[in-house]
This record gives C-alpha cells, structure tokens and sequence, in this order.
C-alpha cells in the first residue's frame, strides 16, 4: 500500500505544562494511535528542541516538538453500499448501532467490507487529519461487539472529540452477559493489561510490558450461572472488558479468546446442560456498548444516546430467567 511522509511541528502552550510527551502529541492532532505515537517516540523520530526524548518526558511551555512519519494513504479505501443503522446524525458527526461481525476500519491487509467504507458510501467523505485509512474513526469496538460508536464528519469534530475521549469525558457504558457471579453486586476491578507472550493477538493481565487497567461493573441481574452486568470503563485498553472478566473468573458468555467457551468455568456439573444450551444461542461474545455520553463537539450541547440488547444477547438472557427466575 502506498505511504507518504507527513510532518508535524507545535510549540507547547503554558496550558500544555506538564503533559506527558506521548499524550501531549495524541491530543495535539497528530492523528495516530497512542501505540504509534509510543513506537515514534522509541524510534527516535519525535525531536523536542531538536533532541530525542522519552514518552514519558514532560512538555514546558515554549518546548519545539516536531515528528516526521510514514502514513499509509487510502487510496485503496472505497465506498461500499453496506447497510447502517444510524442512531443520530448531523453535519459533524454520525452515531451508528454496530452490528456483530464487522470490524471498524481497515487494518493488516483487510481494506473492504468495514464500517469505514460503509460511511464513505454514506458520507461521500470523511475527516482524516494525519490518518488516511482511519478517517472519522474516534474509537473502535471490536469486530464482534455490538453498540454504540461515534464516527466524526468534518476536521473540528475529529480533533474535538479526538481530545474529549483522550481526557476521558466520553462516557461509555457497556451491557454484558458473563459466566458465574463476579463476587460483588457492584466493584471495580483492577489489574495491568499487556499482551500475551505466546499469543500476539491476544491481551492478558500481566506485570509486564504492561498498563494499569481499571473497570467498573454493576450487577443487573444474578442467576446460579451466570451475571447480567453494566460495565464502564476508567481506562481504555485492548479488549479491557473481556480481559479483566477472565481475569476474576466471570469470562464473558461466548468470547472465544477469553474463557467464555470453556465448559470448566462451569463450577457445578449439573449445569453443564445449560452451558450447551446457552452457547447454541450466540456465536460471539455476549458484549454490547448500551450507553455513550458526550458533549457535541460544536454547540457543546450535552448528548446521551442509548441501544437495546441485540437479538442474541436476549435470548441468553431470556433462557436464563425462564431457566432460573422462580
């Protein structure tokens, strides 16, 4: 695929004092992911006043920071006439319910058939600052993740809504369907998220190479199998929610990676029965983005949008209340 070479150059602001160097170029609207940022720095290809420095240098106001990288272009990219259900829309920005079995936006090698060419079927174009084959693209669910996610219209609202999920005032709260009960009708946990060692692709809880998690969860309902559970996040890891349920032995019903379809999660053997019936309802995990929050990025009016369980998740869940609720 065909890559230019951009440039960026800023020079901090008193306001910026203090700010990590890789966080301080995320929110800057460089345009790339923190662990492209991350792999710049380490590179040596981020110059602050000239001279290489570590991501966890901290900008001073006045400090020059320029960065010179390779960016894949989308020429490749085409619009596809993929149906949407759309939430919400306007001139700046577009909320769209994902269904299951898509991925958001191109990415090793699979440049058809995501949300990103549907959009630009839609849209006719999409913003991409410095991020040619992730135009739009503010956050991501994964490709068998259902719910809410926000796709950005123009250049402003990018970088507007780019920076209010950096700083973490986009909220987003998730319905999931877990095995066993998580021990608490409410708590956080927390644990580091790295990636695994012997599988690439996965994630894992680990002290190594790695970063401090943090998810919430609230129990919606509490069967002898299994939990029905809102969950938010404080910090935005890889398959953070998949992970850290694995983790306290709550792995999510159907997750393929993390536990969510293996029969010895099952405690009691006489409910094995029900495992099986269970998992011959839905084929991926049973995750869904129920809720999101977030200010407009141009009247700064205050939004709230919300998605029902889809089909399959219901019908765990209805299974389980016939099967249990007295």
């Amino acid at each position: 695929m065909p890559t230019v070479l951009r440039e960026f150059r800023r020079k901090v602001s008193e306001k910026q004092w203090g700010t990590r160097l890789d966080q301080y170029l995320y929110i800057s609207g460089i345009g790339l992911s923190r662990s492209l940022i991350q792999k710049l720095i380490k590179q040596k290809k981020v110059l602050v006043n000239n001279k290489p420095v570590k991501c966890s240098y901290r900008v001073k106001e006045g400090d020059e920071v320029y960065a010179v990288f390779e960016l894949q272009t989308s020429a490749e990219i085409k619009p596809e006439n993929i149906p949407l259900d759309i939430v919400y829309e306007d001139d700046d920005i577009i909320v769209v319910n994902k269904p299951k079995g898509i991925i958001v936006h191109p990415a090793r090698g699979h440049f058809e058939h995501t949300m990103v060419n549907a959009l630009l079927y839609h849209c006719g174009r999409l913003p991409t600052l410095t991020d040619e084959i992730r135009p739009g693209v503010l956050h991501r669910l994964d490709k068998d993740t259902t719910g809410l996610i926000i796709f950005a219209k123009t250049d402003e609202a990018l970088s507007k809504l780019g920076k209010a999920i950096a700083r973490r005032e986009v909220q987003k709260k998730y319905d999931v369907l877990c095995w066993n009960f998580p021990g608490m009708n409410e708590g956080t946990i927390e644990a580091p998220i790295g990636r695994s060692s012997v599988i690439r692709t996965k994630m894992t809880v680990t002290p190594l190479s790695s970063k401090m998690a943090t998810t919430k969860y609230v129990v919606v309902e509490k069967f002898p199998i299994a939990s029905y559970l809102k969950v938010w996040l404080i910090t935005g890891r890889t398959h953070q929610i998949r992970v850290h349920l694995n983790y306290i032995g709550c792995p999510v019903i159907g997750d393929r990676d993390y536990g969510g379809r293996n029969p010895g999660v099952i405690k009691n053997s006489a409910y094995l029965n029900d495992f099986r019936e269970i998992l011959k309802l839905l084929d991926r995990q049973a995750l869904h983005a129920s809720e999101l929050t977030f200010n407009h990025p141009r009247t700064n009016k205050l939004l709230h949008f919300t998605s029902p369980l889809p089909d399959d998740m219901k019908k765990v869940l209805d299974y389980l209340k016939s099967r249990f609720s007295r």
